[in-house]
């Protein structure tokens, strides 16, 4: 038989109500965090680093990925200070390789991170999801940020559906409508103003995907080196949703993102953290043939389900369940894993996480993260844990 996959849980430090005592009762033996008190694009103290380290094993767990070092939008934008903040990321990633922490995994997503109109969902069994609704969205960009030129990115119907949510909401919805799309970075509490938003959108207005793609290329081209020389696996993350928003370009969308990413630094430290999710909301990604043809450079695991609709909306699905065939998803994965065991690759039990999870029963009664929720993600740890064991006991004797 072959490693498992490392089976890892989020956790968003000391405050989150998720605790580590809890994730050490899901089967879950490693820790994916980041020190989010550290503002974007200064350097996190080594003694920061240890601290924290040292608290998650004294649960027992292992810190097994950084998620995320995040990127200064003057590195995106090719801002005054796109030196100083990678000086800053690259000091990050010493300190980090100095405690022992290998992956890192990070995005370019201008501005936003992932993005949803909806954080309570309600599902038929009573349980609540995610969700990006593109009525709603297109009411956002529309009528309430009024953006410039935002009609030529929606047809006359896609205009005439968002009208028509705009209509049906009340204030409180429409400010809760807002505080949603415009939430800031995962494990902060952050909410960008309407006036704040209009000004990180001025900054973009020359910068296009070709260029964003330039910006990136030259972030990878200083960084990449200096990770491969500390023993650093770099993982980008896919744009989430994976198409443009807002009038911000979206770069790592696609299998063909990905590839001209792995180009822009060829090296074993320049590689891919596979969100099932985001690139599962867009049909035209073939996630098994993704891993099939991408999978040596794969270092990190998002493993989770969107139930697309014909409109472009989604939401977050069961994780066995929604538009992606995780069967397929997990054997491809599972056969790169025998690819590496036979290369006499040491990477073989790549670190695995249940991504977001589904707000059930008891998980309401603590505030959590948005879909970071105790017993919902436990679930999908148990169902893909099970899906992983019984492929390998079929597929590999």
């Amino acid at each position: 038989m072959i490693d498992n996959l490392e089976q890892t849980f989020r956790w968003f430090g000391p405050n989150d109500a998720v605790t580590l005592n809890a994730i050490a009762q899901t089967g879950a033996t490693g820790i994916v965090t980041a020190l989010h008190d550290i503002p974007c694009g200064e350097v996190w103290p080594l003694e920061a680093i240890k601290e924290r380290k040292a608290l998650i094993e004294n649960a027992g767990l292992k810190w097994s990925v950084v998620e995320s070092v995040n990127i200064h939008e003057d590195i995106k934008t090719a801002g005054p200070l796109r030196e100083e903040k990678i000086q800053h990321y690259i000091a990050t990633l010493k300190h980090l390789a100095a405690s022992g922490i290998r992956t890192v995994c990070y995005n370019f997503m201008p501005v936003l991170d992932w993005t949803r109109t909806h954080l309570d969902y309600g599902l038929s069994n009573g349980a609540s999801a995610l969700r990006y609704d593109a009525p709603a969205l297109a009411a956002f960009d529309l009528f309430i940020l009024a953006r410039p030129g935002a009609f030529q990115d929606f047809s006359e119907a896609a205009q005439l559906a968002a009208k028509i949510y705009l209509e049906g909401l009340s204030a409180d919805e429409k400010d809760q409508l807002v505080s949603t799309i415009l939430a800031g970075l995962p494990g902060t509490d952050e909410v960008f103003t309407i006036d704040q938003f209009r000004a990180h959108l001025e900054r973009y207005q020359s910068i296009g995907a070709a260029a964003l793609k330039a910006n990136l290329q030259y972030f990878l081209r200083a960084i990449i080196p200096v990770a491969e020389a500390l023993g650093i696996n770099m993982c980008i993350h896919p744009d989430d949703p994976p198409f443009p928003i807002l009038g911000l370009p979206r770069v790592v969308c696609t299998e063909q993102d990905l590839l001209e990413v792995l180009n822009m630094c060829p090296s074993p430290s320049n590689g891919i953290t596979l969100c099932t999710g985001s690139l599962g909301a867009n049909p035209a990604n073939d996630l098994p043939g993704i891993v099939e043809r991408l999978g040596s450079h794969i270092h990190f695991l998002h493993l989770r389900n969107v139930c697309r609709e014909p409109d472009g909306s989604f939401y977050e699905a069961e994780h066995l369940a929604g538009s992606t065939d995780m069967y397929l998803v997990m054997k491809a994965i599972i056969l790169e894993q025998q690819r590496r065991k036979d290369q006499g690759r040491e990477d073989i039990a790549i670190p695995m996480r249940p991504d977001h999870g589904h707000l059930l029963w008891t998980d309401r009664n603590f505030n959590t993260y948005p879909g970071y929720s105790l017993i919902g993600r436990m679930k999908g740890l148990a169902e893909l844990r099970g899906l992983e064991m019984g492929i390998k006991r079929t597929l590999i004797a």
